[in-house]
């Protein structure tokens, strides 16, 4: 999957953007999250245990705004692979000005709506035949095979075949620092640099595609 240090970087820098974007939703929703679904789908069952079942609907809208982010990005990858990365990243910078633009008509509901169908494309940016694909926007898979890799390492087999994926769990990281000191800077108006970031990858993806015909 990561099988050049250009993907590697575009990897981890995907990461740490869906990073900065899940610090600004977390804390915009206080405690819900625009990428890592996972994490909605615990809140909405403990939601539903609890009786609240509002915020469990909430959780569910955000489960199926990704989702639905999710089949648009497979159905623009289908068949084209590394072409189609730029075309995805570039749909996705177009979400993320689109949130912006919300949040500045004070529409911050369509703003976090379209952030999470943003996030939801990103994860199909390194997708194969198949459907199936590296997640760029959660790292649990990352972090389990990094210890599967680790334990190669350790019986003899390629030394460092793990540290590409620890990479993109720090990215993550650092990219959630990020988004979370710019919230408190500036609130939901933070998401225009997350849009700057994903039009230059886009732009750099396709000159990377182009260049290698």
């Amino acid at each position: 999957m990561l099988d050049s240090s250009r993907d590697i970087a575009l990897a981890c820098a995907l990461s740490a953007l869906a990073g900065y974007v899940d610090g600004i939703g977390y804390l915009h929703l206080g405690g819900l999250f625009v990428s890592f679904m996972s994490g909605n789908s615990t809140r909405m069952g403990v939601s539903i245990a609890e009786g609240r079942f509002q915020s469990a609907a909430e959780a569910l809208a955000l489960i199926v705004l990704f989702v639905v982010g999710a089949a648009a990005g497979s159905l623009m990858m289908l068949g084209q692979n590394r072409q189609a990365r730029w075309r995805v990243l570039f749909a996705e910078s177009v979400l993320l000005v689109a949130a912006g633009l919300f949040h500045g008509f004070d529409l911050d509901d369509f703003a976090v709506a379209v952030i999470v169908l943003a996030m939801g494309l990103e994860n199909t940016v390194f997708q194969i035949e198949g459907g199936s694909g590296l997640g760029l926007t959660y790292v649990t898979g990352a972090l389990v095979k990094a210890g599967q890799l680790i334990a190669v390492a350790l019986s003899g087999g390629a030394r460092l075949g793990w540290v590409p994926n620890l990479l993109l769990w720090a990215a993550l990281v650092a990219g959630s620092v990020a988004g979370a000191l710019a919230y408190v800077w500036i609130n939901l108006a933070s998401i225009w640099f997350a849009a700057a970031a994903a039009l230059v990858l886009s732009a750099l993806t396709g000159v990377a595609v182009r260049s290698a015909h």
